[in-house]
């Protein structure tokens, strides 16, 4: 697409951050769809300095880790507290139509980070390796298709965000613009 520059992401959440991307991205375009997420741990406090937040990949304003130093950042982290971590992903989203910017945002919970990792890692997704489903104790990277299908369909949350895609495009029913 030939933009060099990336948007500033000063948000301080991810549906901020994803408002910040639509409004840059629109000087380009006349219609875009951007997002953002965050990683939260529920054993630690919004204000707590090891929460990673927006900075999954900078924790503690460190430099970008890599996927074998995010496994060990926070695979340390959770042996700190001698226990799993429970975790959810915040996720926000913004779509931009050169006039109005309409919103959405949404969380994925239930999983807990463990201090062994799997010996399995995905390119660009290492947190799968050191993520359980407490249900089955399988790690993310070991889930069939069909576990990840009912995990990813638990709380229906992709059915409310294609509505909202669809009714901000006015392509289908749903929500204008709603936070779950």
């Amino acid at each position: 697409l030939e933009i060099e520059d990336e948007p500033d992401e000063t948000g301080k959440t991810p549906e901020e951050n994803a408002i910040c991307k639509a409004g840059y991205y629109g000087k380009y375009f006349d219609l875009v769809i951007c997002n953002d997420s965050g990683l939260y741990f529920e054993e630690l406090s919004l204000e707590d300095e090891r929460q990673p937040g927006l900075n999954v990949r900078t924790p503690m304003r460190m430099n970008r880790l890599s996927d074998e130093e995010m496994i060990e950042y926070y695979t340390g982290l959770v042996k700190k507290y001698g226990k799993n971590l429970k975790a959810k992903w915040v996720y926000g989203m913004a779509i931009y139509d050169g006039k109005d910017v309409k919103t959405f945002t949404w969380s994925k919970g239930d999983f807990y980070f463990v201090g062994k990792p799997s010996p399995i890692l995905n390119e660009g997704y290492p947190l799968d390796s050191i993520s359980i489903l407490p249900d089955t104790g399988k790690y993310f990277v070991d889930l069939t298709r069909e576990e990840k299908d009912e995990y990813k369909n638990k709380d229906a949350k992709d059915d409310d965000v294609i509505k909202f895609i669809l009714s901000s495009l006015n392509l289908g029913d749903g929500p204008k613009s709603s936070k779950r």
